[in-house]
């Protein structure tokens, strides 16, 4: 999605508050970032100079859906970013260089993805972040391969995003993983008998239903009822439902986004007559934010989820990270922002390590697997094909009727 200059700017001294700073993930051989006092955010500037001039300042690109369905995760990857960029520049840039920031919107949409990557790479940048979603990013990945320019996308969880040798990298983990957890988690939570309603037509929605298939059969699971539909566009889930409560199941994979769960999904699985678990992934983070005005909110009880991070976690990391971004946001961040802004830090450390902004070299330090970073949503190290091996947190969705709120259920840092 694209996202005008005049608009960026507006954004850049909308959010210019003063902000702590937050613990920085970095490499191995380095210690965490130092903490940057208080300080402006800087303004999100379009510059003409390639991310790899030396002397010129380093230019990192963004690319997340600013507007459209999934607006609120391009503004929780716009905000994290400028938290970091706005913490390493307080703190003497990297090599010396301050960091600016070109922003552009996808718009949730593929097509869009590419022209927001090609505008980027025709000003010279060669270092981004984005995109958000799957199918967003998977749409740039080849091109990324082709221009040389380094793609580290925050969230983007098909398996397929990453492979050995290549300019693409993320800071999650992947729905290989990510399904998997959800099938240990109906195992270890007493279930056998599963089903899954879950989107064919989109990338991640299909992939994350494949990764909890193929668990299930590692776990013992039988998975006796499947559903889909053909667009995220669908809003009746009502026969899909009722098709779960025919086959007795109590445990549903339903692996959508937060603008299905909340206004659809889970009301009308309630009112089908489905009173078993519903889990999702990361996709359910916002979900609260879309429920339905009158809606009987105590169905949004027994609604599990994995993501990447929990806002109420003690880790100091967290806890100063989340203090940082209410100073400067006054909004508690949610997952996908804990992921931007680790990407962020992640790239420092790869400059860092690299003596250099220069696309290929960055490559090749974000390629080292030896590295370790400490960020945000953990302690990882990337595997060969450029994706993170760290833990998942479960969560739940609890309602009084009133509201509703999140808990943190378990953390599971390895599969048994």
């Amino acid at each position: 999605m694209r996202k005008l200059l005049s608009l960026l700017l507006v954004l850049a001294l909308a959010f210019s508050v003063v902000a702590c700073a937050a613990p920085a993930p970095a490499a191995t051989e380095a210690t965490e970032a130092p903490a940057a006092e208080a300080t402006e955010a800087p303004a999100a500037e379009a510059t003409e100079a390639p991310a790899a001039s030396a002397g010129d300042g380093i230019t990192l690109g963004v690319i997340s859906p600013n507007t459209g369905a999934l607006a609120v995760y391009g503004a929780a990857v716009t905000t994290a970013v400028d938290l970091a960029v706005s913490e390493i520049n307080a703190a003497g840039g990297i090599l010396g260089q301050q960091v600016s920031v070109i922003n552009t919107d996808d718009q949730f949409d593929p097509a869009e993805t590419l022209n927001a990557f090609n505008s980027l790479v025709s000003q010279g940048v060669g270092l981004i972040v984005g995109s958000v979603t799957s199918g967003c990013t998977s749409a740039i990945t080849g091109a990324a391969n082709e221009e040389g320019v380094v793609l580290l996308t925050p969230s983007s969880t098909a398996d397929s995003i990453t492979t050995e040798d290549d300019y693409v990298f993320r800071a999650c983990y992947a729905d290989g993983f990510q399904g998997a957890i959800a099938a240990y988690y109906a195992k270890s939570a007493g279930y056998t008998d599963v089903g899954v309603v879950y989107c064919a037509a989109d990338t991640y929605s299909k992939g994350l239903y494949d990764s909890f298939a193929a668990a299930a059969t590692t776990y013992g699971l039988n998975i006796k009822a499947v559903e889909s539909t053909a667009s995220l566009d669908v809003q009746d889930y009502t026969n899909q439902f009722a098709s779960m409560v025919s086959s007795g199941v109590q445990f549903v994979y339903a692996p959508y986004y937060y603008d299905v769960i909340g206004p659809y999904i889970v009301t009308q699985a309630r009112a089908a007559g489905y009173t078993g678990i519903i889990m999702g992934a990361d996709g359910y983070d916002g979900t609260p934010d879309y429920v339905v005005e009158g809606a009987d909110l105590t169905a949004f009880n027994n609604v599990y989820w994995t993501n990447h991070y929990d806002p109420s976690d003690a880790d100091p990391a967290v806890q100063k990270f989340v203090a940082a971004y209410k100073a400067m946001f006054n909004s508690t961040p949610n997952a996908i922002s804990a992921l931007a802004y680790d990407a962020v830090y992640m790239y420092k450390a790869a400059i860092e390590k690299a003596g250099s902004a220069d696309p290929a070299a960055v490559r090749d330090a974000l390629g080292d697997t030896s590295a370790v970073y400490t960020g945000v949503t953990g302690t990882f190290s990337l595997d060969a094909s450029g994706t993170p091996t760290k833990g998942a947190a479960i969560l739940s969705f609890a309602s009084d009727g009133k509201t509703v709120t999140t808990k943190l259920v378990d953390v599971i840092k390895e599969l048994k």
